[in-house]
């Protein structure tokens, strides 16, 4: 079960790290700072990626409409052809970003995948869970929107 609600004591998260999506649209971490940000590196060779793939789907359908909540899922040591392909084969719309100076990775000291990363409003990392989850469950979303709400 995932609980995110204290602040652990890491280093900020909102980083100047660049990752560039399919459609060569870039992003700075550092630029989410107000936003609950979700990131999940993964890959389509990772069979507990693979299957956390269709909760991280519902938890973007349910989550992305609010403002204040960003998910960046990451592509480690995988083809930006087979992830696009596994998309579209599967209708996944989250967003998809690569880093291939792998910074990300270095940065948040990914050792495997799935990894995932909740940092909050003010770049604080609030959780990190290795390995899959069940992303769309109720009490998952509710810690989310509380994270949301935070002042």
């Amino acid at each position: 079960m995932v609980f995110f609600i204290a602040r652990q004591q890491h280093p900020p998260a909102f980083t100047d790290i660049e990752l560039v999506d399919s459609n060569n649209n870039k992003i700075r971490l550092a630029e989410l700072k107000g936003s609950v940000v979700f990131v999940n590196f993964w890959a389509t060779w990772c069979e507990p990626c693979v299957d956390e793939l269709p909760s991280i789907e519902n938890l973007f359908r349910k989550m992305s409409v609010n403002s204040k909540f960003k998910m960046i899922t990451i592509l480690f040591k995988d083809s930006e052809r087979n992830a696009l392909s596994y998309m579209k084969i599967n209708g996944y719309t989250f967003p998809v970003y690569l880093n291939p100076d792998s910074s990300a990775a270095k940065f948040f000291g990914v050792t495997g995948v799935p990894e995932t990363y909740i940092i909050d409003k003010n770049g604080i990392l609030r959780e990190k869970v290795i390995g899959p989850a069940e992303w769309d469950t109720p009490i998952v979303v509710e810690a989310l929107l509380k994270l949301v709400d935070e002042k």
